[in-house]
């Protein structure tokens, strides 16, 4: 599906009464609902309405109490919403109920995640080139219920397998029903896995989502980590793609693979006669990424537990480094043939909002491409045994890098200000909300014995 009239013709065709439609929040969190016929195709005509609080709350549904855009005092009002008839898909777990992405429309476009996202694309392409991507999610797997981890206080969870066993055929084959249905489910909704593969822990997958244009592959990203988790509840599994669940265990990666194209499909990243075959718009691409990251850091890291992951030596970097088939970087440069050569952005964990990490990855690197930005020597060997500036350490916590996202002008020239404002403001109540929680280690370490 392509067009409004072609969904409208499917209707007619198979006489079908509904179809489910959905917008991402803030958090990633698609937020949706059924539709009936004629509403549908009223919607895909002219747009709908839907209740603003979606970008006005947080992922437990509180309301912000610090945004412009949005709340008591503008009374909630609907926000335009207009339906994607290229993001038609069918859910094969709802009897192949029609499912259709929606984007905000109107004043809420300018912090609509898949907006922004929308307007780096349209830089690019100001500058000559579009833009391909693939995201890859590691997740936990446990042999738990939304119910039955909160009797246990998210204590003492049961993962589906034991110990670790990385890249392991046996476990895949005892599980196979479930890597099958993910793997099937994935394919027809045109989210095609191209690896699936247990990594080291206990219950852990890591899926690579196959290369597609930057948004759709945002959409692919996006969508996959609702139907993974879907697919899990449904047989009495939960999925968890938070950071890092457990001090015990690695974090769990969002890895971002960026590479830029001509006007002919071309790679721009490609210099068969440069050093590694890092062209010149590729080095200042990475530049920018570099540059840029600590400041953007929120964009990429946007929980309090993201940062539990930003750990030495648990494969996640701690400061914005990058290297040459280097995965102990931010960023690793991926060389080879034209169409393989890309940058991985590493930092980047299973949390993201992929459209908001995308748009922070690639108008960095276009930003580097447009200011010819050089970055520093690549590094080689262990990033983390290496001193590196000041200005390339990375913020601790969540508190830490919205601040600096907030006083960037870089960011807001990137984005607009109205995105950095709610944005930032919907980061610094997460950060409130932390900090009126008591936490399980200061219960153990204090109760008793202070």
């Amino acid at each position: 599906m392509k067009t409004g009239e072609e969904i409208i013709k499917l209707l007619d065709k198979e006489q079908l009464s509904y179809a489910k439609v959905g917008v991402f929040d803030i958090d990633g969190v698609l937020r949706g609902k059924y539709m009936g016929r004629d509403k549908l195709i009223s919607a895909l005509n002219k747009g709908f309405g839907f209740c603003d609080v979606v970008l006005g709350w947080d992922s437990n549904d509180q309301l912000y109490d610090n945004v412009d855009y949005t709340g008591w005092h503008t009374g909630y009002p609907d926000a335009d919403v207009r339906l994607v008839p290229d993001t038609f898909r069918r859910l094969p777990f709802e009897e192949d109920m029609p499912f259709i992405l929606g984007e905000f429309a109107g004043e809420a476009e300018a912090i609509c995640p898949r907006g922004l996202l929308r307007r780096v694309i349209d830089k690019a392409a100001s500058m000559g080139f579009s833009a391909k991507a693939a995201c890859e999610f590691e997740f936990f797997l446990f042999e738990e219920t939304p119910d039955s981890v909160r009797d246990k206080n998210f204590r003492n969870m049961k993962n589906i397998t034991p110990g670790f066993f990385g890249y392991s055929a046996l476990r895949s084959g005892v599980h196979s029903e479930f890597y099958r249905e993910l793997l099937e489910t994935c394919l027809s909704m045109d989210m095609e896995i191209e690896g699936l593969h247990t990594e080291t822990g206990p219950g852990v997958l890591e899926a690579a989502i196959k290369v597609d244009d930057v948004l759709a592959a945002a959409d692919k990203a996006a969508l996959f980590k609702t139907v993974t988790k879907t697919l899990a509840q449904r047989r009495g599994w939960m999925a968890t793609f938070m950071a890092k669940w457990s001090k015990d265990w690695p974090g769990q990666s969002g890895h971002i693979h960026l590479s830029l194209q001509d006007e002919k499909g071309d790679s721009v990243f490609h210099d068969a006669a440069a050093n590694h075959t890092i062209s010149e718009n590729m080095r200042h691409f990475i530049g920018g990424q570099q540059a840029l990251m600590p400041e953007l850091l929120a964009m990429i890291a946007p929980t309090i537990n993201s940062y539990r992951r930003l750990i030495p030596g648990f494969w996640a970097p701690t400061e914005a480094s990058w290297g040459i088939e280097n995965r102990t970087c931010a960023l690793r440069a991926i060389t080879g043939s034209p169409s393989a050569q890309r940058v991985e952005y590493r930092v980047a964990a299973a949390d993201i909002n992929p459209y908001i990490a995308a748009a922070a990855a690639l108008a960095s690197g276009l930003w580097g491409v447009e200011h010819k930005i050089e970055p520093d020597a690549a590094v080689s060997g262990n990033a983390y045994d290496q001193e590196s500036a000041d200005e390339r350490q990375l913020p601790r916590s969540l508190g830490a890098a919205t601040a600096k996202l907030r006083a960037s002008e870089t960011a807001r020239a990137l984005f607009g200000d109205a995105f950095v404002e709610h944005y930032a403001a919907s980061r610094e109540w997460e950060v409130r909300e932390f900090d009126k929680a008591i936490t399980d280690w200061e219960m153990d370490r204090y109760f008793e014995i202070i």
